[in-house]
């Protein structure tokens, strides 16, 4: 059981820690407008997580499997909707993160629309499913156990990339700076998007 849960958290770390497009726009969020006005966009992401688990639990990565066109639909959507978030992010007006004004911090629906059009999140946690289950008393339980530990894993990792761009945007306090770290993280979210459809065709 220990063994099987260590294996669970290292598998379930690299697949969601990673740099990614979620990853990167915790990341980007953090810098632009901080860790607390970035919280929502956090809870976005791992609420459409726990989505994409109870999808992969109830076998949609499979249906997405049989059915290309629909599994190709879900990826174009998903692909724009994170540009979509980059471009926010990169064109957004630099702002005092002190400030009252947090019209700019994307919002808990950001981040739940990015994940839950995510369809690498479900055929991940598939394979997580497939190969990582806890040996519990019965399959329930050990779905759901599986999948609690995949969400604190989640948990654990996108509120570190939050941090962690929270943490530098200090050294970019100046506007033009902002601006040049915002864009980079938009140029980098884009062009993950591009490594994972490349990866998926």
């Amino acid at each position: 059981m220990g063994e099987s849960l260590i294996s669970l958290i290292v598998t379930t770390a690299l697949l969601l820690g990673s740099p990614g497009p979620a990853t990167l726009a915790l990341a980007a969020t953090g810098a632009t407008v901080g860790f607390r006005r970035g919280s929502a966009f956090l809870a976005g992401i791992l609420v459409g997580l726990c989505v994409a688990i109870a999808g992969a639990a109830i076998g949609i990565a499979s249906f997405l499997a049989k059915f290309g066109q629909l599994k190709i639909i879900m990826q174009v959507i998903g692909a724009l909707y994170i540009i979509y978030i980059a471009i926010k992010i990169a064109t957004s007006p630099v702002i005092d993160q002190t400030s009252s004004n947090a019209a700019q911090a994307p919002k808990f629906r950001d981040g739940f629309i990015l994940n839950l059009l995510n369809v690498k999140a479900y055929a991940a946690f598939f394979a997580i499913f497939s190969g990582f289950l806890l040996p519990l008393d019965n399959a329930a339980t050990s779905y759901f156990f599986t999948g609690l530990v995949c969400i604190l894993v989640a948990t654990f990792v996108d509120v570190i990339w939050l941090w962690f761009g929270s943490a530098i945007s200090p050294f970019f306090s100046k506007p033009c700076e902002a601006r040049i770290l915002r864009v980079i993280f938009a140029v980098l979210m884009i062009l993950a998007v591009a490594f994972v459809l490349t990866e998926l065709y």
